[in-house]
């Protein structure tokens, strides 16, 4: 049964803590997109052509880009207004707005390198500038390997596999029940934080120093040390989510399994693609 045949909301006994939380480990934690995750562990090995990179950072920006519309319907269908801002945050910072660190000064300059961009604070009282936006960031990054703007993030760019994965984070991120959003939140940062940007930006640094010197990876290194502070507040947001009335445990079990099932669906692509292309040669 899927999230959408879901019609009716029944009275269910509470889990403890103890035996939520290793629920959500055997769906979440130990999900093979999490713990098994075959592309990214062959990239890491250095070992992709330039044409495997251009087909990473296409269908990457496909759903960097289109993860702004995920976002804001994660935004509108808030549950109270500290998730909206919780949401805004997140929403703005993609589209071009720099953290402000909560203590300290902001970035100088109007030409913001993620190196030097804060990974943590608020965006409120901050700056909007459009080289900040993560999707221009990701438009440089791919300017040496061949990519422009018009080849970069447009839904016709995308394969079923990453159109799949974008309509599912649509459908289930973006969720207007708040435990079923709550849980595919919960599932894209624990995917986001289980090393994957480590073994992208470990092929990546390998074909930067084989073949493309001028290949900025910062893009990537930003996501990587963000997600690294993400991953020690996931244990306190699910603590959080369980001790609210309207939690419904089954609803957020089944958003987090879902979506990862998403995500998993957009590596799989990436796998097969590369198989697919390997063969033909």
């Amino acid at each position: 049964m899927t999230i959408t045949d879901q019609t009716q909301t029944t009275t269910k006994t509470r889990s403890t803590l103890e035996d939520f939380k290793a629920k959500v480990d055997r769906v979440v934690a130990e999900h093979p997109v999490v713990v098994d995750n075959r592309y990214t562990k062959w990239f890491a090995t250095g070992e992709a052509s330039r044409d495997e990179v251009r087909h990473l950072a296409q269908q990457f920006s496909v759903f960097s880009h289109l993860f702004v519309e995920a976002q804001l319907r994660k935004v509108i269908n808030s549950a109270d207004i500290d998730s909206y801002h919780a949401g805004k945050e997140i929403l703005m910072n993609e589209l071009g707005v720099v953290f402000r660190p909560l203590k300290g000064t902001t970035t100088a300059g109007d030409d913001i390198d993620p190196e030097l961009v804060s990974t943590e604070g608020t965006v409120d009282g901050s700056r909007y500038r459009h080289p900040a936006a993560h999707f221009e960031w990701l438009i440089r990054f791919a300017k040496p390997i061949g990519l422009d703007f018009d080849q970069m993030g447009k839904r016709r760019h995308g394969t079923d596999s990453t159109l799949f994965f974008c309509d599912e984070l649509l459908r289930i991120y973006g969720h207007e029940d708040p435990s079923i959003a709550e849980g595919a939140s919960y599932a894209v940062e624990n995917w986001a934080a289980a090393g994957f940007w480590k073994e992208l930006i470990a092929g990546l640094q390998a074909f930067k120093e084989r073949e493309c010197a001028e290949l900025n990876l910062s893009f990537w290194t930003w996501h990587d040390k963000v997600e690294d502070q993400h991953a020690a507040h996931t244990a306190d947001e699910l603590v959080e989510a369980f001790e609210t009335d309207e939690f419904d445990e089954e609803k957020f079990l089944q958003g987090a399994a879902e979506m990862l099932e998403g995500v998993k669906a957009f590596w799989d692509g990436l796998e097969q693609d590369r198989v697919n292309q390997r063969t033909a040669k």
